[in-house]
């Protein structure tokens, strides 16, 4: 189920619906949203929000009918397509909750395409609640613009995941061990981030992931980071050198 919706102050409501939205379309809002948008902002008949369906792009929608635990909306227009994005997949060992729900928030706001925990030796956190993770990154996208919601790929092994890893997509993982500064090493194409557990990989994965022909060994700079701040650098640096960021233009 989507969680309640947030948006930036000064805007229009913005909100993630799972229909497939196209014109003239009328839909029905039910459960968190319809009772954020009728009881807590208190909309009413006419009022105006924004909705995206991570296929068809953004529209907008006005309300017909508002109430307490039902919405009404018909649709009027197409504002946008669904937003190109780059291929970059990050990969993460599960942290403890509060943190990982901050990493998911984070990903979605740089532009991750995939989010993929990876279950190694020193992982602490060996369960995903998927519908939690999933309902941060929706919210994140929510309030950052983003049309196209990041797919939440299931837990898998480290090493079921290096067994079958595609040959075309290339693997930064930051090792403790050194490597080519990431925002050298980045360059456009498919690629994915893979940030290890707080206590770091073990030598036989630290080799077994080496061993990858995709693999390259990358450095975040000279301080040690925790889990969730690794990946958010690491994306940031990615999307800087390799991403959308340099490549974006003002609406």
């Amino acid at each position: 189920m989507p969680a309640t919706p947030t948006w930036p102050p000064a805007s229009l409501p913005r909100l993630y619906v799972e229909e497939t939205l196209s014109e003239r379309l009328n839909l029905m809002l039910e459960g968190p949203q319809a009772n954020y948008l009728g009881a807590v902002l208190r909309l009413r008949s006419g009022a105006q929000v924004k909705l995206f369906d991570n296929r068809t792009g953004e529209w907008l929608a006005e309300i017909s009918d508002a109430g307490k635990k039902r919405v009404v909306l018909g649709i009027v227009r197409h504002l946008r397509p669904r937003e190109p994005v780059p291929d970059l997949w990050l990969l993460f060992a599960p942290i403890k909750r509060g943190r990982i729900d901050w990493l998911i928030e984070k990903a979605t706001e740089l532009g991750a395409a995939r989010l993929v925990p990876v279950i190694t030796r020193r992982t602490i956190v060996d369960r995903v609640k998927d519908e939690r993770l999933f309902a941060h990154a929706i919210e994140a996208a929510e309030q950052c613009d983003r049309t196209a919601l990041p797919e939440l790929a299931p837990a898998q092994k480290l090493d079921a995941l290096l067994g079958s890893w595609p040959a075309e997509r290339t693997l930064f993982f930051a090792d403790e061990a050194g490597g080519e500064p990431l925002a050298r090493a980045a360059a456009p194409g498919p690629g994915a981030i893979l940030i290890g557990p707080e206590g770091g990989f073990t030598d036989e994965e630290r080799s077994a992931i080496r061993a990858l022909p995709q693999a390259r060994p990358v450095s975040l700079g000279p301080r040690i980071l925790r889990a969730d701040t690794a990946a958010v650098a690491a994306m940031a640096l990615w999307m800087a050198a390799a991403g959308d960021w340099g490549r974006h233009a003002a609406r």
